[in-house]
């Protein structure tokens, strides 16, 4: 059985077998939140597949061989904004937005990071690394600002895989009178009016934003590293000139060896998005859903695969937990996971597979004895899953149940009517309105009764 790891690169578009540079220091860095809103549940998915990819690499190599660098961004041009809007301070915006995201990870039962720098934290390293790019030609002045000569760096779109004239045709490229070519990208800007700022030899300013993960990533991770890590918007113009700034600010073959990009989630197949109007924040769930029961949703499709999003998955995912949780068997005793129970996650991080799994073990665990309860429990652990106590799960699950027995009662009569009438659309939305609250419906002999799932 194959025992090696194997990825999705996105640098060279294929699955590759993933070889450390060093395999008792591994270095895995992956773009964190801008915090100037509250994070939804497009900005979960990344949580989660990165915190499953820790997990397997602590498996491989060891816990103490991994470090995972996930940033902060603290300082941008959204937050500026934001904190407008909502008239109040920046320092109080990227505090309230950071602790609600500390929160949301808590919620969805995700390791802490080795390392969680922010971006103000390191805005002389920023400044030290624009010198050296202005210092090697890479870099410019133009009023105050300083831009990044693109057309310098011949590699520029490898990760992408277009050319420089497709990349600048295909996305918004900022526009400003100040460039010497159109698609040069700005490593910092001088502050206005009450803007944050800070003294640079350009003049007060603050940094671009994808200056700061290049600068945050070499810190803790050097100038060179395994894998680097984020959503799949972030591929252009993002991760592009981070590679594009670090590999010349550093004089480096490569920045990261492994791109590893999750896809999107959609609903009704359209991308989550503001300006679709159709974004779902983390915290809207916390009242309805236990967080293991998002972490499977998020886990339920290939990480490499868009992920829709909808009641049904949510409802489903909810039933999986509830039924595994009657086989739960906490235990102190060290046991070991087989290895062919683990392959799927080797195979680059085969989510469904190991879940598929993962209802074989539960198979054999309800009619087995102890052990292969406790098996089944430290195999659903691994990924994050039933890690909470039974008694928790069972005082979320009372909560969830929502309805008045007269409420369910007349939720049946209105079922009952809609399947006279043969409207077995509404009929089955009724069902599914009272198992999401944990109420099951079962029809035997002519008769309708319901019981708590």
């Amino acid at each position: 059985m194959n025992k090696d790891i194997f990825l999705s690169n996105s640098l060279g578009g294929k699955k590759e077998k993933f070889v450390p540079i060093n395999k008792s220091n591994i270095g895995m860095y992956v773009c964190g939140p801008t915090v100037y809103d509250d994070p939804h549940i497009g900005n979960a998915r990344p949580l989660v597949i990165f915190d499953l990819l820790f997990k397997v690499l602590k498996c491989k190599y060891g816990d103490k061989a991994v470090t995972y660098v996930r940033n902060i961004t603290d300082i941008d041009d959204k937050i500026i904004k934001s904190s407008k809007e909502k008239k109040i301070s920046i320092s109080d915006l990227t505090d309230k937005i950071t602790k609600k995201f500390h929160n949301d990870c808590e919620y969805l039962i995700c390791d802490v990071p080795t390392h969680e720098p922010k971006a103000t934290e390191n805005i002389k390293l920023m400044i030290d690394m624009i010198n050296n790019l202005i210092k090697n030609e890479f870099a410019y002045e133009s009023e105050k600002h300083i831009y990044f000569k693109v057309k310098k760096f011949k590699d520029y779109g490898k990760l992408s895989n277009k050319n420089l004239e497709d990349l600048i045709a295909g996305s918004r490229v900022e526009v400003s009178e100040n460039k010497k070519n159109p698609e040069d990208f700005v490593l910092w800007k001088p502050s206005i009016d009450d803007e944050p700022f800070w003294e640079s030899p350009w003049g007060k300013g603050r940094p671009g934003w994808h200056l700061e993960c290049s600068v945050m990533s070499k810190k803790y991770l050097g100038a060179t590293f395994d894998i680097h890590g984020g959503g799949r918007d972030l591929i252009f113009p993002h991760h592009e000139n981070e590679i594009a700034q670090s590999v010349c600010a550093n004089k480096t073959d490569r920045f990261a060896n492994y791109w590893i990009h999750n896809g999107f989630i959609t609903m009704s197949k359209e991308k989550m998005a503001k300006s679709q109007g159709n974004i779902l924040k983390i915290g809207d769930f916390k009242n309805k859903y236990n967080g293991q029961v998002l972490r499977l949703a998020l886990m339920s499709a290939h990480y490499t695969q868009p992920l829709d999003w909808n009641d049904k998955l949510m409802g489903e995912c909810y039933r999986t937990i509830s039924k595994w949780y009657g086989c739960y068997a906490p235990t102190n005793k060290k046991i070991l996971i087989k290895d062919e129970d683990l392959q799927p996650l080797y195979d680059d991080l085969n989510s469904p597979g190991y879940i598929a799994n993962l209802h074989k073990l539960y198979v054999k665990a309800k009619d087995g004895n102890l052990s292969d309860k406790e098996l089944f429990t430290v195999a659903c652990n691994f990924i994050g899953l039933l890690k909470q106590p039974k008694e928790k799960w069972d005082e979320f699950k009372k909560g969830k149940v929502a309805f008045s027995e007269k409420q369910i009662l007349d939720k049946i009569i209105e079922r009952n009517k809609a399947r006279q009438d043969k409207n077995y659309k509404l009929a089955d939305k009724i069902r599914g309105e009272l198992l999401d609250k944990g109420i099951l419906i079962e029809d035997k002999d002519g008769k309708t009764t319901w019981k708590i799932k």
